[in-house]
Order: structure tokens, then C-alpha cells, then sequence
């Protein structure tokens, strides 16, 4: 009998990688959940051979049904969308962090659940001992404490699951590389020092299904609270900038500006991802890890050798 793998957010980049990377495989039925089943993303699904249910993250009661006889459940939530919706930072932890506590109240309410798989971030408060509260980190970690804290019987079958940069992070406005015709090159703004070490899963959509699937099949290893850190690969700020330009066939320069001149530049969205990457210039290393000092696996703990570069990624994006 096939297991049925629930992925939330299906339409989306991590969803669609998810879905890839088990839509072919007897062995799984895949059920994609997606607020609109009729739109043209959840009818390409369907033909794909998914299950495509409707549910909202705002109603417990529509998880819980759309999540009943799951055995393995990929859940996310999406910070910037009430980000942008409101532009406050604040107002998106709130939104992500009840969102994400629901999903966390279906899943554990359901009974034929094996595994939960939760798409969250490091928590950068903690790390830093509070110097740096990254808001799309900090509502993620809100809902992390309330499955350790409140729910063990789903910690037992919960896997943490670190999603890094995206090669798509380029055309966020603070990040995007501007064309600058009398310099005949792109120029990037940014507030931390082109050495600083970005790991990275590429194209997301092309890269999270092989962690995904290799969380699934070793559940002794991926379980229990368990941190998986999905990267294929670590880069200098910099270098990545000129992979991008290799990629692209165009030239383009690293700019360093004061943190005061890029809040200055970026408003609001510098207290969102600006706050970010200075805690990964000065933590580094250290930005990826866990507060309790616990073991994060990679992609060299869970066997996976198979993926898409950073510089194919690149060929294909359009900023």
C-alpha cells in the first residue's frame, strides 16, 4: 500500500521540488494541499497524478481534514507573503507563527502519521544571544518551541528541516544586482562583507526534493527532533555575485555600504533581510547551527550526491 505524503504549500517553490520527488514513485501517493485546487498550478498537479486538496493554514479544522490518513507530512508556511502584504515585520512573525502552530495542531492530530517533516530556519536570537532577531527566522522559531514544548508525541516524528539561501533570493529588491550603463556593469548594494559565507540550495525547486526524500527514507537518522541542513553547497557573497554574472554573461561589482546607508536605501525590508545577513557576517559558521550544540546533518550525513549547480541555477534567472 502506497504512502501518502502531504505536502503543504505544493504550488509553491519548496512544494513543487517535494511533489517532483515523489510524484513517480509507487511507493508514495502524493497529496498536494493548496488553497485554490481549481487554479491552473493546482489542476497541472492533478495531471501529474497528485491528490489535490484544499486547506487553510488559518483554519485548524481544514488541516485536519485535508492531513486525515497521512503518514508523512511536509509542512511550511510562507512569512513573506503577509510581509508584503503589510510590510511589517512584526505582523508577519504573528501571522507565520499562528499559521505554523496550526499546522503543528493538525499533524499531531492526526493518527496514521508517521513522519513530519517542518521546512523552519535557525533560531539567529538565540545563536547571537539576542543581538539579531531575523523576522523570518523568528516566527519559524516560535513554532519550533511549541512542537519541543507542547506536542512530544510529534517531536518523536518531527525532522527540522533548514531550507538555505535560494539562487531566486537575486531578485529580492535589497539583493538585486542593478544595471548601471555608464559604469556597463550591474552594481549590488550590501551591508556585509563580500567574504561572508552563504550556504545555499540553489534552485530550490530543483535541489529540496532530494533531502526531502532521503529525510524520508532514513527516519532513524532524520527523526526524533532531528536538524537537516538542506545545501548543496557553501559560497562567499561575493563569489556568488560573479557566479551570477558568468552566468548571465554580464559584469558585476560588489558594493559594501554602512548597515545605517543600506536601512537608508531599503526600508523596512533592511529590517527583514538586511538584519539576516549581518548576523551571517558576523556569526558565519556559526549562523547554521544549534543553540544546543546538537548535531545538524548535511547533505554528506544523508548520501546525497546528486543535484543542480549554483551556476546552472543562474543561467536561468531572470532579474
Amino acid at each position: 500500500m502506497a504512502k501518502i505524503i502531504t505536502i503543504v504549500g505544493a504550488t509553491g517553490a519548496q512544494g513543487k521540488g517535494v511533489v517532483r520527488a515523489f510524484i513517480n514513485n509507487p511507493a508514495y501517493q502524493v497529496r498536494a494541499i493548496t488553497r485554490n485546487p481549481s487554479s491552473p498550478s493546482g489542476q497541472a498537479l492533478a495531471a501529474q497524478g497528485a491528490e489535490v486538496v484544499s486547506a487553510d493554514l488559518n483554519d485548524v479544522a481544514s488541516l485536519k481534514k485535508a492531513f486525515a490518513g497521512s503518514h508523512i507530512i511536509y509542512g511550511m508556511t510562507n512569512f513573506f507573503e503577509p510581509f508584503i502584504a503589510h510590510m511589517s515585520p512584526e505582523k508577519a512573525i504573528e501571522v507565520e507563527s499562528e499559521q505554523g502552530i496550526n499546522l503543528a495542531k493538525a499533524a499531531a492530530a492526526t493518527s496514521t502519521l508517521e513522519h513530519y517533516i517542518w521546512s523552519t530556519l535557525p533560531n539567529a536570537k538565540a545563536i547571537s544571544a539576542g543581538k539579531y532577531l531575523v523576522p523570518h527566522f523568528e516566527g519559524k522559531n516560535v513554532i519550533d518551541a511549541y512542537i519541543r514544548d507542547k506536542e512530544p508525541a510529534l517531536l518523536a516524528k518531527t525532522t527540522f528541516f533548514w531550507v538555505t539561501w535560494y539562487h531566486s533570493n537575486l531578485t529580492f529588491p535589497p539583493f538585486t544586482p542593478y544595471w548601471i550603463g555608464t559604469a556597463n556593469k550591474h552594481l549590488q548594494l550590501a551591508n556585509y562583507a563580500p567574504d561572508t559565507p552563504l550556504s545555499t540550495i540553489g534552485d530550490v525547486s530543483e535541489n529540496v526534493g532530494a533531502f526531502v526524500k532521503a529525510a524520508v527514507e532514513q527516519p532513524e537518522k532524520t527523526r526524533n527532533g532531528a536538524v537537516v541542513l538542506a545545501a548543496t553547497e557553501t559560497r562567499e557573497a561575493g563569489e556568488m555575485l560573479q557566479a551570477w554574472a558568468a552566468a548571465r554573461g554580464t559584469k558585476a561589482q560588489f558594493v559594501r555600504v554602512s548597515g545605517e546607508a543600506f536601512r537608508e536605501a531599503w526600508p523596512v525590508w533592511a529590517d527583514e533581510m538586511g538584519v539576516m545577513m549581518e548576523f551571517w557576517d558576523e556569526f558565519r559558521d556559526r549562523s547554521w547551527s544549534r543553540p544546543d550544540g546538537g548535531k545538524v546533518l548535511t547533505k554528506e550525513d544523508l548520501g546525497i550526491t546528486q543535484f543542480q549547480s549554483l551556476d546552472e541555477a543562474y543561467k536561468t534567472l531572470e532579474v
